[in-house]
């Protein structure tokens, strides 16, 4: 089975997949360090802040690590805000039956009662530095951006609208 895990900065895809490596002992990739090996090698000229011309560069080489994945009948979890929400159309019917998409979202409401919470936790899982531009109204906008790009595809999505429980979103998956 393949797990990819999407959603809107800070919305905490990478907790989650460490919550199912844990659960189901199931690797995860990280697109961010993808992004970053392969920026940090010289082995691309975008920047990480080439958000939309890094989803298709990543995206070419995850999809088709997910085939090979899939092929060898081998478990993975891919996180990363770089899944198009086109990504169906990587994959016929047989791959696809493998895939589970898992999309999270935060709603206005949420973020604006919790917002200094969800900085607190921003490095949970990986110890980075914290990003002094994250704020308020950014995060409302990506994550509403993000879950209307997933209602425009047909694509579901969890949406993170009272108390964040992340036994709870595991156990949806």
């Amino acid at each position: 089975m393949i797990i990819l895990i999407t959603g809107a900065s800070h919305t905490g895809k990478t907790l989650l997949a460490q919550k199912l490596l844990e659960i189901y002992h199931i690797p995860y990739l990280s697109l961010d360090h993808l992004k970053m090996g392969l920026i940090r090698s010289g082995k691309t000229d975008l920047t990480p802040y080439d958000d939309e011309e890094l989803t298709g560069y990543l995206w070419g080489i995850v999809k088709e690590m997910i085939k090979t994945a899939i092929e060898n009948q081998q478990n993975l979890i891919v996180e990363g805000c770089y899944i198009p929400f086109d990504w169906q159309q990587s994959f016929d019917a047989a791959y696809r039956k493998e895939i589970r998409y898992v999309c999270l979202v935060m709603s206005e409401a949420y973020i604006r009662s919790y917002f200094d919470e969800i900085i607190r936790h921003e490095n949970a899982i990986e110890k980075r530095l914290p990003d002094p531009e994250i704020t308020e109204k950014m995060l409302i906008r990506e994550n509403l951006d993000v879950q209307r790009r997933c209602r425009r595809s047909g694509l579901d999505y969890i949406l993170i609208d009272q108390a964040y429980d992340i036994d709870a979103i595991a156990g949806m998956i």
